[in-house]
């Protein structure tokens, strides 16, 4: 019940601030968003024995998340040097390298991702909202199916509920619905393309799970934080979503080009 009634709560939000918002509006709930994730992320990696990353890189995260696209590649390239040199001050010698490589890998999983959502936004906010929402909705047609129907384990390891049943829900469930939305919002998209975005985007999310699942089952914790009640943390709610709005957007950005060309 409390993980039903946080997702009444949010995605109206979402939808409002998504709709009824302008760029500043979107880019400070986004910020917010991503440096709720980051946080979250930095006390998992403390859990790996690792030194925790700096908070020197939410800086580098936001600068890379808000400033115009032309300044990403400087930014991350910068970054991944300035943390490298900040972690020589480690009193482990052998952990530098890791700590190092677990901070960058943070801010091009949170702030990276969550740069690709505004960058959808720019395209048209529906956009924004079919990544967001082919994964509550393919979340949804995974619990129910792999509930009736789950009997092929997916990843026991990793994440012993899940079934190959329910994935395969997922997949067809939220293909479906996100198809049927984005010849509502954009009749221009070819039927194969939005095959292709649909089918994509709720894979990438379920692989998205499953890599925080991971990162937990390592870290050796049930959840990421405990600020979404039935959720769990922010990471928790938006795994899925860090992984569908990069893979959404670079289908769009090919098909563009291809089109172009």
């Amino acid at each position: 019940m409390k993980r039903v009634l946080t997702a009444l709560v949010l995605a109206p939000l979402a939808i409002f601030v998504i709709f009824g918002g302008q760029l500043l509006l979107v880019q400070a709930v986004v910020a917010t968003m991503a440096t709720l994730c980051a946080i979250e992320f930095r006390n998992l990696i403390g859990h790996f024995q690792f030194e925790k990353p700096l908070f020197t890189a939410l800086g580098i995260g936001l600068c890379l998340l808000l400033l115009p696209l032309p300044y990403t590649f400087p930014v991350l390239m910068v970054g991944t040097l300035l943390m490298l040199a900040m972690m020589l001050r480690s009193i482990e010698m052998r952990l530098t390298l890791p700590s190092a490589g677990a901070t960058m890998l943070g801010i091009i999983y949170v702030f990276g991702s969550w740069k690709s959502g505004i960058l959808l936004w720019r395209i048209d906010p529906h956009w924004l909202l079919m990544a967001l929402a082919i994964n509550w909705v393919g979340d949804s047609a995974a619990l129910g199916v792999g509930r009736m129907i789950g009997r092929h384990k997916m990843a026991p390891v990793i994440s012993p509920a899940k079934s190959w049943e329910g994935a395969a829900g997922s997949l067809v469930v939220s293909s479906a619905i996100a198809v049927a939305y984005i010849r509502w919002f954009s009749p221009e998209t070819p039927l194969w393309l939005a095959l292709l975005l649909a089918a994509f985007a709720n894979i990438a999310g379920q692989v998205g799970d499953l890599a925080e699942s991971a990162l937990k089952r390592g870290a050796g914790i049930k959840d990421s934080g405990s600020m979404l009640p039935g959720h769990g943390g922010w990471l928790d709610r938006l795994d899925s979503s860090l992984f569908s709005m990069p893979v959404v957007y670079t289908i769009l950005l090919v098909a563009r080009l291809y089109a172009e060309g």
